[in-house]
């Protein structure tokens, strides 16, 4: 049996290796995502994941002050809004607000596109840019940091508002945009990944730099979890086709966030377990059987031959053809 501990952000953090995704499939508060939210830190969830867009941190902030566990033992994600890329330290205040706390442990840019109040997409050349926003990324994790040198390794550590600071939906293109002028490289990368969208050319970048990858929707929304391979190898470990997708991602050096309201699967997620080399190989190949290389998500457009929330998948960056970089808004 795998250990779900945590990996180490480039700040030197901990983050927990599996945590629970907060989208609902809707916008808004609900009692489900509350009861959801109590429950899995009740069977030992220690890392929430939620996002402004998603108007339920009000419920998550209430679930955990109500479990009673002390804020500093739950790593807390939200993210930035399109809508407040030009007002970055406004929006987390907001969002600090609605979870009912100090600080959130990482703050992520939700998508590379910036969107006006009225909705209207901005192009990428339109401010604010990605490399504007940033940089309010930025100012926001440098308000309370602190270095600290143990053992002769020298971290950067937030005391502020956002602990760490990251992205998410960026491909190797729109992270090359901002990394050109970034003061501070992005934590965590949150993209759409499991074993029909493995993205090895955006895991190995990340990798590269220091940027930890977390896969939301790593279970496929259950789409692929009857696959023969996936069966066989479930059934040669005595466990649930769910843990196998799950264990694939962690081992492979990823986060994993998945969503079930349902009480036993939270249980079940919480328990990966050790793949061979063979297995491991054999999950990575699985996109490459006719029809199974593809995004389950379903914000996709054919607009202009592909397209997300204004943007063409080449501004994006996004190549959906057998190999290629693609990711989703969890």
């Amino acid at each position: 049996m795998m250990s779900t501990n945590s990996f180490i952000l480039n700040t030197g953090k901990d983050i927990p290796r599996v945590g629970l995704g907060c989208w609902m499939g809707h916008v808004g508060d609900s009692q489900d995502v509350g009861e959801m939210v109590r429950t899995a830190l009740r069977v030992g969830y220690r890392h929430l994941d939620t996002a402004s867009n998603y108007g339920n941190e009000r419920s998550v902030g209430l679930a955990l002050k109500e479990s009673g566990i002390p804020r500093r033992e739950v790593f807390i994600t939200t993210k930035l809004a399109g809508e407040d890329h030009g007002r970055v330290a406004q929006a987390l205040q907001t969002s600090l607000a609605n979870l009912q706390t100090d600080y959130v442990d990482l703050f992520l840019v939700h998508w590379p596109q910036a969107f006006t109040e009225t909705g209207k997409t901005l192009q990428p050349e339109e401010s604010p840019t990605i490399s504007e926003t940033w940089k309010q990324m930025e100012e926001v994790f440098r308000a309370g940091n602190i270095i600290l040198i143990l053992r002769r390794c020298t971290h950067s550590y937030s005391l502020g508002k956002a602990r760490a600071i990251g992205v998410s939906n960026f491909s190797v293109k729109t992270l090359t945009t901002l990394l050109e002028h970034a003061h501070v490289v992005p934590a965590v990368n949150q993209v759409e990944m499991h074993p029909c969208l493995p993205q090895p050319p955006l895991l190995a970048f990340c990798r590269d730099r220091g940027i930890l990858i977390t896969a939301y929707s790593p279970i496929g929304k259950n789409k692929f979890s009857t696959d023969p391979l996936v069966v066989k190898i479930a059934a040669a470990h005595a466990a649930k086709e769910t843990q196998i997708l799950l264990s694939w991602g962690v081992q492979r050096g990823t986060c994993v966030i998945p969503k079930t309201t349902k009480e036993e699967r939270l249980r079940d997620n919480l328990v990966l377990v050790e793949l061979s080399s063979e297995e491991m190989t054999a999950l990575d190949n699985l996109h490459l059987s006719p029809g199974m290389h593809r995004s389950v998500c379903g914000f996709h457009s054919t607009d202009l031959g592909g397209s997300c929330f204004g943007w063409i998948y080449a501004q994006l960056g996004w190549d959906l053809a057998l190999g290629g970089v693609a990711s989703d808004s969890a």
